[in-house]
């Protein structure tokens, strides 16, 4: 195995990361913008009141996502388990 499987599995590593955090991370920062909009509106300063609705949201991506999410994390761990067989042999 040369350097440039390594940096192409490193690569596809970042990526699955990327793309399996991301949606529950944009729902998080959407939902929070939200709730600071509607406290700054509001004048309530509550700081427990942006807990509920991160959680529910995050919640509900992976209710939603969770069999996309599991699925592109099999197929990455497929791919590195064939490269460490090829590394062996």
């Amino acid at each position: 195995m040369d350097q440039s499987v390594v940096m192409e599995l490193a690569r596809q590593g970042i990526m699955v990361t990327l793309m399996v955090t991301m949606p529950i991370l944009a729902v998080a920062l959407f939902t929070g913008l939200i709730v600071s909009v509607f406290q700054a509106v509001t004048q309530i300063q509550e700081m427990t009141l942006t807990y509920l609705p991160k959680i529910i949201g995050a919640g509900l991506i992976v209710v939603f996502m969770g069999g996309w999410m599991l699925q592109t994390l099999v197929n990455f761990m497929h791919l590195c388990l064939n490269m460490a067989t090829k590394v062996g042999g």
